[in-house]
C-alpha cells in the first residue's frame, strides 16, 4: 500500500477485509471438522457393529466439540472486552 496514494480509510478497509477472510476461514475449518467428526462417527459405528456404543461416542464427540467451541468464543469475547476497557481507560 502506498500511503501517499491511498485514501485515509483504505488501511482500515483492508484490515477489515483481512479480519473477515480470517473469520471465514475459521468458520470453514469448524464446519469441516464437524463434518469429519460425524462421518468418522458413522464409519466407526458401522465398523464396531454396536449402534448404542456408536451413538454414545458420537454424542460425546459432539458435546466435547460444542464445549470447546463455545469456550473459545467466550474466551475471545472476554479478551476483546478487556482490551477495549483497557484502551478506553488509557485515553
Amino acid at each position: 500500500m502506498n500511503p501517499l496514494m491511498d485514501p485515509p480509510g483504505a488501511a482500515r478497509a483492508t484490515d477489515g477485509a483481512r479480519e473477515q477472510r480470517a473469520s471465514n476461514r475459521r468458520i470453514a475449518w469448524i464446519l469441516l471438522s464437524v463434518a469429519i467428526a460425524f462421518f468418522a462417527g458413522i464409519i466407526g459405528t458401522r465398523l464396531m457393529g454396536a449402534g448404542v456404543a456408536g451413538i454414545g461416542v458420537m454424542a460425546t464427540l459432539v458435546l466435547l466439540f460444542l464445549v470447546i467451541a463455545i469456550g473459545r468464543n467466550l474466551h475471545a469475547a472476554r479478551t476483546e472486552s478487556a482490551e477495549r476497557a483497557t484502551s478506553e481507560n488509557g485515553r
